[in-house]
């Protein structure tokens, strides 16, 4: 079947493409292990070169790309612009750092002369060819950031995206190649999801990494394990939002919003359970709600637009039964919990729209209570106490990052003591950047992407040894 673009906006198909057969696949595996043969050999300042290019051309073609990414995924196109835009600062940060993460390191000499070695030290070297599985939600910076680090340390990489962003794929493909990058080096598999496992078999691929669901994860880590190659799994997140008495409550209120509503409410690290001390409870989730509720619905071409629809129609279906299951159960609501009004009347009547909605009164008989929220959609939980409010922040199977917002340091200190989860922010949003590691525990995946430690999940740690 044909790979389609949808305007999810609209219900509209923008653009089919053709998967790739059986002999344009083999075509491409064989140019990326062709082309890892010589581009492991250039230097950092070489790969540095071409990946401040490809960020150039991101730059200048910004406002090209981030429309292509609101067409296909619906995110507002003001969002659209900043995804690109950090996407070029993220090119730029490895190429400037990558040669210092992935310098020799020298252990002390009197440390290893008890080894009979004259000198001894650790490189790191490239695997080879990376398959990276990605997702639509952040079409552009879920692939520059496995790109951007593994070019610089010399890998090469393949890109199945999702099936419902293929020109975002092949935009990139092409804005790689028009950096320079030598052919191979970055290629785009127009693949269904059937596919990728034979790729990863493929004893070409060196390497996988995935951005996901936590189905498609165990099936990506299950293949790579049986054939023994490194896997890295981001997958999904539950994220608490925790607000203790000491909290700015007019800050909380205007980071949750923005937390739960960025993208849509389509991202892994967006807040989703909002857990309030009982002495700030009511004050919070009355403002939480008001502003949750003036939210503009509409277009993601408009530039008022805050909240665009969500990408499929299965998404906004499953969203949608969460919140029907939850108000069956004896959950409030407090806002939206519905298709919006309005949108025949522009034009929209054929899109995928859920209004911003609050739930309060969750219990655990409530599918909300343990799955995974994928659209503009919140849940508040009154804490008793601070052992209460630790005790919900980890009662999820998932565990990727985590807000908290106090002023008291013992606080402080007692979350990022005990919260599981790959990260902890106080008193701000959880954000990914190109200096700070990123990833998760328990369900939520394993491995790190960016940072110094997601340059070197794809590499070959060498000890050398010299008599």
């Amino acid at each position: 079947m044909p790979i389609a673009s949808v305007n999810p906006a609209t219900g509209e198909t923008l653009e089919t493409f053709e998967p790739l057969d059986a002999a344009g696949l083999e075509q491409r595996l064989a140019r990326a292990e062709a082309a890892f043969r010589t581009y492991r050999t250039t230097s950092y300042a070489q790969r540095a070169g071409l990946l401040r290019r490809a960020a150039d051309l991101l730059d200048r073609e910004r406002e090209t790309v981030a429309r292509t990414m609101t067409e296909e995924m619906g995110k507002p196109l003001t969002a659209a612009r900043a995804e690109a835009a950090k996407c070029a600062k993220a090119m730029r940060w490895y190429a400037e750092n990558a040669e210092a993460l992935l310098a020799d390191e020298h252990p002390e000499p009197a440390d290893v002369a008890d080894s009979g070695a004259a000198r001894a030290f650790v490189r790191y070297r490239p695997l080879g060819v990376v398959l990276a599985v990605m997702p639509w939600n952040f079409p552009l910076w879920q692939v520059v950031r496995f790109a951007a680090p593994a070019l610089m340390a010399g890998n090469v990489g393949l890109l199945k995206h999702a099936s419902n962003v293929p020109r975002t794929a092949v935009a990139l493909e092409e804005l790689f190649r028009r950096a320079g990058f030598p052919e191979g080096c970055f290629q785009t598999l127009l693949i269904g999801s059937g596919a990728v496992e034979a790729v990863i078999r493929d004893p070409r691929v060196a390497a996988v990494t995935l951005t996901g669901s936590e189905p498609a994860g165990r099936a990506v880590a299950a293949t790579a394990a049986d054939e023994v190659k490194k896997a890295v799994l981001e997958l999904g997140g539950s994220d608490p939002f925790v607000v203790l008495p000491s909290a700015d409550l007019d800050a909380a209120v205007a980071t949750a919003v923005t937390a739960r509503s960025q993208n849509n409410g389509q991202s892994c690290i967006a807040a989703k359970r909002f857990i309030v001390h009982v002495e700030v409870y009511d004050r919070f989730t009355a403002a939480f709600t008001a502003a949750m509720r003036a939210l503009k619905v509409g277009d993601p071409m408009d530039e008022a637009t805050q909240v665009g629809p969500l990408a499929s129609r299965q998404g906004r279906d499953d969203l949608a039964g969460l919140v029907d299951d939850a108000r069956a159960h004896g959950a409030r609501v407090e806002c939206g919990g519905r298709r919006p009004e309005g949108l025949d009347a522009q034009g929209l009547d054929g899109g995928w729209f859920y209004e911003p909605t609050v739930l309060t009164g969750i219990t655990p008989r409530m599918r909300i209570h343990h799955e995974e929220t994928f659209g503009p959609v919140a849940t508040v939980y009154r804490a008793d106490d601070l052992d209460q409010a630790v005790a919900l922040a980890n009662d999820t199977p998932f565990g990727l990052s985590s807000n908290v917002w106090t002023e008291d340091p013992a606080e402080q200190d007692r979350f990022v003591r005990d919260i599981q989860a790959g990260g902890v922010f106080f008193n701000g949003m959880t954000a990914s950047h190109p200096a700070l590691p990123f990833g998760g525990v328990k369900r939520s995946g394993f491995g790190r992407e960016l940072s110094g430690h997601g340059i070197r999940e794809f590499c070959n740690i060498t000890t050398v040894w010299v008599a």
